[in-house]
């Protein structure tokens, strides 16, 4: 058989990148569709959601090395839906001004240099610090870092609150899953008297998840962040930021009780975990009454997680 056949059907490898392309592109923009009852496994694509875009330069390097253009052509719409979903967050300008910074860290209970993490955090001058994982031996090398900069504080269970500003109105905030002890202490709630006017700050630390070979165990998660959704739906604060580490992207449908519920930051990946090699923001600053302008991840620390700092202008 001659090539001219081949032509007037196409090339098998033709078909294969833009099988791949539109693939890429559907899963992508049709993720919600990805069924949730076996293993998670929606859960689990919108948890690294934004790496679905790196097929796209390999899909086009093996276009290029084919010589096909009908590849290249198809390359273009996970790149248009990429940039549809995600652009925003890589393009935008960073904000000119802005009225509270906020920083959000899971310091570990394994952190071997708690006291070097506490000087990193300081010397970020932010407004508002949100610990997670701290454990009662390590709160007096915190507060012994932090309390000359930040005079108000406020600790419940294993997360605390570090302020510039006034807090009132200190309460915990019950987000166990059913069968989990009372010691499991990891919410807080607390207004903050900031210059531009009072704002309820809720500091959290949803369960883990684990991957294993039924798929993703986030259960507990989910569990916990119906609780605090249900919380969040009836605080009459006009202003309030939900901070923690979530153990969940902003994607996950699994956190929807939850974010449905707030206003997600207009720029900024800031990939929070693991701190050694970061692929998903499991980190949060969420606002509602408020705009959380920019996220980013700040240098790493002894913890597995990142620093994420959050610009916040209050409307």
């Amino acid at each position: 058989m001659d090539d001219r056949g081949e032509r007037r059907g196409g090339r098998p490898s033709d078909a294969w990148l833009v099988a791949g392309a539109l693939g890429v592109a559907g899963l992508s923009s049709l993720h919600s569709a990805v069924p949730n009852g076996v293993g998670r496994l929606g859960s689990l694509l919108e948890t690294f959601l934004p790496w679905l875009g790196v097929g796209v330069p390999l899909l086009g390097c093996l276009a290029v090395l084919k010589r096909s253009k009908t590849g290249l052509l198809a390359c273009l719409a996970p790149v248009a839906v990429w940039l549809w979903m995600f652009g925003g967050l890589w393009f935008s300008p960073a904000p000119e001004s802005y009225d509270l910074t906020v920083v959000q860290h899971n310091v570990a209970d394994d952190n071997a240099d708690p006291e070097g993490t506490a000087r990193a955090l300081r010397a970020t001058r932010a407004d508002l610090v949100a610990l997670q994982e701290l454990l009662p031996a390590a709160r007096p090398v915190y507060q012994a870092a932090l309390g000359g900069s930040y005079p108000y504080r406020a600790v419940h269970g294993t997360v605390g609150l570090w302020s510039a500003h006034a807090l009132t109105d200190v309460r915990a905030v019950d987000i166990r899953p059913e069968g989990f002890p009372e010691s499991w202490q990891r919410g807080l709630r607390a207004t903050v008297s900031a210059p531009g006017g009072q704002i309820a700050v809720y500091v959290v630390h949803l369960p883990s998840v684990r991957l294993g070979p039924t798929g993703l165990a986030s259960a507990a998660r989910d569990e916990s962040a119906a609780l605090l959704g249900a919380r969040i739906a009836d605080d009459p604060a006009g202003r309030l930021l939900v901070v923690g580490d979530l153990n969940g992207t902003v994607q996950d449908r699994g956190l929807a009780p939850l974010t449905s519920r707030l206003d997600v930051p207009d720029a900024g990946f800031a990939f929070s975990w693991p701190a050694s090699l970061p692929v998903a923001r499991i980190d949060q600053v969420l606002g509602r009454g408020v705009e959380v302008s920019e996220v980013s991840a700040l240098d790493e620390t002894g913890s597995d997680h990142l620093p994420v700092v959050g610009r916040v202008l209050l409307r």
